[in-house]
């Protein structure tokens, strides 16, 4: 597939390397510009592209950018294909990565308000995985213990496109139905971080407690802060899981 990924951090790296690895002719863009792009990200074999073309002939765009920002890109999406996939990896976390934002304050769905922003529709993938869990966790398909990602969008085919590059990543990936109900993969609810299995992924998904689990997102800090001088990824993973025992 033609995939661009905008973004070149922990998550838009990582993605563009696996998927360039896997066969896909990636591209990546970043808003400030081709020379911040991190040449490792580039090795894997996926291209640095500027920002107001990387949109046009792809199958699939990946935004791995700060949530709540996909609208300043909305200009540079009016001219995309209907059936091009969009791909949102965001998360919100107010008050730490970004500004509060009443709309999802009051409830709306995290990618459903990046829907908006964009004016089309999105599928959420890879939002419920440590960047470093990404990065040091994919296995092949059939691997014992394969970690697995939900994948939410209202369109089927599109969640089908998300699913095969979640896959293509080293995941086992998981239909999680509708935009709707993405919330239940939002930070910090059980599926998110915690590392689960294809078996296990169902039932965290169905425990999902909106007001419980941003109460959860919201001590992150002073969670985080209990874990000392650099936590490891597993130590992080474990301290996700403990918020729900």
């Amino acid at each position: 597939m033609k995939i661009t990924v905008i973004g070149a951090g922990a998550i838009g790296g990582n993605l563009a390397a696996k998927l360039s690895t896997a066969g896909h002719d990636v591209q990546v863009a970043h808003a400030r510009g081709l020379e911040t792009i991190p040449v490792e990200v580039l090795e894997s074999g996926a291209r640095a592209t500027e920002l107001a073309t990387a949109v046009q002939g792809r199958d699939v765009i990946i935004l791995a950018i700060p949530f709540g920002v996909a609208g300043q890109l909305a200009h540079l999406f009016a001219s995309v294909l209907d059936e091009t996939v969009v791909i949102d990896t965001s998360n919100y976390y107010p008050g730490m990565l970004s500004e509060p934002i009443e709309p999802v304050d009051n409830g709306q769905v995290e990618s459903v308000y990046t829907a908006e922003l964009l004016s089309r529709p999105v599928v959420k993938a890879w939002n419920a995985a440590l960047a470093e869990t990404q990065r040091t966790k994919g296995v092949p398909a059939g691997t014992p213990g394969r970690i697995a990602i939900p994948v939410a969008g209202d369109s089927e085919e599109a969640r089908r496109v998300g699913m095969q590059l979640v896959d293509d990543s080293g995941f086992d990936p998981y239909d999680a139905g509708t935009l709707a109900d993405s919330w239940r993969q939002q930070p910090n609810s059980p599926a998110y971080c915690t590392e689960l299995t294809l078996d296990e992924l169902p039932a965290a998904l169905a425990a999902a407690d909106r007001a419980k689990d941003a109460a959860i997102r919201d001590s992150l800090p002073e969670r985080i802060a209990a874990l000392g001088t650099n936590p490891t990824v597993d130590d992080v993973v474990e301290m996700n899981r403990a918020a729900h025992r």
